[in-house]
Order: C-alpha cells, then structure tokens, then sequence
C-alpha cells in the first residue's frame, strides 16, 4: 500500500503485476543488455516497480537503455527518472546540469511520438521548467505559457491526475507572489503578461486534494502557505498542521 501510495502522488497508477517478488528479484538483482525482443509492457512494469520502491538509480539505468524507443510511454518515465537522477544529493552539478536537459529532449520526444499522452504533456512542461533555471529569469517567464499550456493539456486528457493539477496551483502561486523586477520582465516579454492570483492557486491546490485527498505533503504545505497570503491563519494552521503529520517517505517530504 505505501508503495501504491507513494507512486500514485506523482500520478503513476502502477499494475498488479509490478508487485511480483520474480520480477521484483530479476531487477534488484541487475540488468541484462537490451535485446530487440524485449516487451515494451514488461519494461513498463519493471519500470514502475521500481519508482514505487524509490530505486532511483536502478530506475535509471533501466530505462536509459531504452532512450531510443519511440514509446512514448517509455520516453515519459525516462524522462521522469532522469529529473530524478538529477534531484539527489549525490549527483554532481555538472551531471544534474546534462540531466536536466536530457529530461527534456525525453519528454519533448514522448510528445512527438503521442501528442494524446497526459504523462508526456506534464513532464515536458515540469522538464522545461527546470531548463529555465539554468537560463536565467527572462527564459524562465518566457517560457511561463508554454508550461501552463501543457499543464492544461495534461488535465484536458486526465482531469483526475492530481499533481498536474497541483502543479498549475504551483504556476499560479509563483505568478501572484511574483516580485516587482520580474513583472517588469514579464511585461517586456508578452503585450498581455502572464498574472494570477493567490485565490486562484488556492482552488487548484483544493481540487488538487479533491481529486486525490493527502495524496502529496507539498500540496497540503501550499494550501497553508497560500492561506497565510490571504491572512487566513486558521485555516493556514489546519492544512501546515496536517503537511507536518504526513509521514515523511521522500527527502521532500522530510523538507515539506
């Protein structure tokens, strides 16, 4: 069950299979080279087994061996694990650098290969955001509609994934708490800069819940957070309070 829970926070629904200790003993054990004969499905299931078990590193190295694949099924979660890879501690700043960037060239191919993929839409839009770090602030804003646009997109194709909903709450939340310089920015990028407000992240953030309750410890931290920017401090204490008893799973829980 925590295994379930914890893959289903980043919209990840994995089959019953995923959970059979064979499988599960092959993989842990390590991986054969790719042969052309290798079922799309079976990596599929390996795949998710292993992000539900948070074997980072073994997801990896799975699933980059397929980057040439035209699945796009496959390209997503390569391009998930490879932001992974990127997010721990352990990983050098020069590679999570070329991890980021190849996150994206995965994500952007799963979306050439299925446009209909919900996945696809919402990681190619997490992927860019990240790039934009390395960018600087005006690529960043600039690339602001883009991201929403395939947030959106996602939704359109799975209103019930939660964390691409919770994730436009994110969007709209870095809009309206946007400080002065970047709105000058914003405003010499597009003749209509992008705004939003804090009571618009906060509906997200409550469908967010709705469509999957507690299902994330950043979405319940946002709701008190955004709670607290429109000076609503008793419900601000309700939802931190409830972000401080998630059990902690993942170092973000920990940091949440």
């Amino acid at each position: 069950t925590q295994v379930l829970r914890k893959s289903l926070k980043r919209g990840v629904v994995l089959s019953t299979g995923s959970f059979l200790v064979y499988e599960a003993h092959k993989l842990i054990s390590g991986f054969p080279e790719v042969h052309a004969s290798f079922k799309v499905e079976d990596v599929i299931e390996q795949a998710d087994y292993l992000y539900g078990s948070g074997e980072t590193e073994k997801l990896y190295r799975l699933l980059v061996q397929h980057k040439n694949s035209d699945d796009a099924e496959l390209l997503w979660r390569l391009a998930r694990s490879s932001r992974d890879l990127a997010q721990l501690g352990s990983t050098s700043a020069e590679e999570k650098k070329k991890l980021t960037y190849d996150s994206l060239e995965y994500a952007k191919k799963a979306l050439e290969k299925n446009e209909s993929n919900f996945a696809a839409h919402k990681w190619y839009g997490i992927c860019l955001s990240d790039v934009g770090d390395y960018e600087g602030i005006k690529t960043k804003i600039g690339n602001a509609i883009i991201i929403k646009e395939h947030f959106q997109r996602a939704i359109e194709l799975n209103p019930k994934d939660a964390t691409t909903i919770h994730l436009i709450g994110i969007w709209c939340y870095s809009f309206a708490e946007m400080p002065w310089y970047q709105r000058k920015i914003a405003a010499t990028l597009f003749a209509t800069p992008p705004t939003s407000t804090f009571q618009e992240a906060l509906r997200y953030f409550h469908m967010a819940e709705e469509a999957d309750p507690n299902f994330y410890s950043k979405n319940l931290l946002f709701l008190g957070k955004t709670y607290l920017k429109l000076n609503n401090k008793k419900m601000a204490l309700l939802w931190l309070s409830k972000a401080k008893e998630y059990p902690a799973q993942t170092e973000e829980d920990k940091q949440v």
